[in-house]
């Protein structure tokens, strides 16, 4: 990074890369997830939708929306953490309108997900760490809130296949 470029080129940067990550992607946009970035830090939201209950007698949100939700956060968080290096010394600079630019995602291996209490009908939040990243093999955990970050309506683990250079 050159400590010279103005804040708003590394700001725009850094969000267009972000954007990059899941803006091809179909049922992320369907599902309306968006990410809250601070520096490198990433805080996926989901803000609540009528289409997203599973339960109307609850009514709860379905449990394949919050299992997707989780995998979405930690799939966008593992791309974020591969690249950043890259993306901030201005090695890739991602254009939609170029497809060889666009990062490539990483490919779920297996997914577990610990449904702790029902998803109520409001805004839900999620955070993933990823606990290992090697050239082939990543493990990521994530956990879900709504209203209290100490108090997860989910949570889970994930591993994923990296992307390979060609």
């Amino acid at each position: 990074m050159d400590r010279n470029e103005p804040l708003a080129a590394i700001k725009s940067r850094r969000n267009t890369t972000l954007s990059a990550l899941f803006s091809g992607v179909p049922y992320i946009r369907w599902l309306g997830v968006q990410f809250d970035r601070r520096g490198d830090e990433l805080t996926a939201i989901l803000p609540y939708d009528e289409k997203l209950i599973g339960n109307p007698a609850l009514p709860a949100i379905h449990g394949g929306v919050t299992a997707a939700f989780l995998e979405v956060t930690c799939i966008v968080e593992l791309a974020w953490s591969a690249i950043w290096q890259d993306m901030e010394a201005g090695r890739i600079a991602p254009d939609p309108a170029r497809p060889e630019t666009m990062p490539r995602l990483p490919k779920t291996i297996d997914f577990t997900v610990d449904y702790l209490r029902s998803g109520l009908p409001r805004d839900s939040y999620a955070r993933a760490r990823v606990v290992r990243l090697g050239r082939r093999y990543a493990s990521v955990q994530v956990e879900a809130w709504q209203d209290q970050r100490a108090r997860l309506f989910a949570q889970a683990t994930g591993h994923f296949l990296m992307p390979q250079d060609d």
